[in-house]
């Protein structure tokens, strides 16, 4: 059985509980710290006081990032495999060779 932690983080001002597993405590910390730097941004960048607007603005800032990072593993995994293919075909080649 996984070792799990109770904490309470801050995210916007208000107190979430959560169980955690130990492991993940320093990530979700990070994340808590990202999230509300990107709420306080957009607080003082465009004069935004209400949580909820601040809240949905942020969500969507990050469900943009992950989308933009899912595009660019799929171009990568694309060339990688584009690459193993060649490398696949020239390998064939050679030991047809012989």
């Amino acid at each position: 059985m996984k070792d799990k932690l109770s904490i309470k983080v801050s995210i916007a001002g208000r107190i979430y509980p959560l169980t955690i597993e130990r492991t993940e405590e320093e990530n979700v910390r990070k994340a808590v710290k990202t999230i509300n730097e990107r709420v306080s941004d957009y607080e003082k960048n465009f004069g935004i006081k209400d949580r909820q607007d601040l809240l949905a603005m942020s969500s969507l800032f990050f469900a943009s990032q992950s989308v933009e990072l899912q595009n660019t593993n799929h171009r990568e995994d694309k060339v990688i495999l584009e690459r193993l293919e060649k490398i696949d075909k020239a390998i064939s080649a050679e030991l047809v060779k012989d």
